[in-house]
């Protein structure tokens, strides 16, 4: 790795540990389907407690960061490039699945992310 992109992945690494206050319209899972050539987007709802915490809305209880959690999605979308499903997740829902600018950046930043190593054959972890 050069060292531009060093200093670049610094950034993002200090960014990545930033306090973000959770999307009441729920929380999104992008994987990849390499078989289809598919970026894939599975939405969650949830309810954000007093504390801030995401809760699963049909058992009250938190819902955890990391590891497997079993859950249905509310709606899963798949698209080719990140800009067919920013169209899809951002101006086709009505009602909007996202409530916070932030978090529609986010997911932005992420599709691109995914379309990226969809191309490059790269291995795509959602951050």
């Amino acid at each position: 790795m050069n060292q531009i992109a060093q200093r670049l992945a610094e950034i993002d690494r200090k960014y990545s540990q930033r306090y973000i206050e959770l999307d009441p319209g729920g929380y999104f899972i992008i994987y990849l389907d390499r078989e289809e050539e598919l970026i894939c987007v599975k939405h969650f709802t949830n309810v954000i407690s007093e504390k801030g915490l995401a809760l699963d809305p049909e058992t009250g209880k938190p819902i955890p960061v990391r590891g497997k959690v079993e859950r249905t999605a509310n709606a899963v979308f798949s698209g080719r490039t990140a800009k067919e499903l920013c169209i899809k997740l951002f101006e086709e829902m009505k009602p909007p699945l996202v409530n916070y600018l932030d978090h529609a950046a986010y997911l932005g930043r992420e599709l691109v992310r995914a379309e990226t190593a969809l191309v490059s054959g790269e291995e795509y972890i959602q951050d």
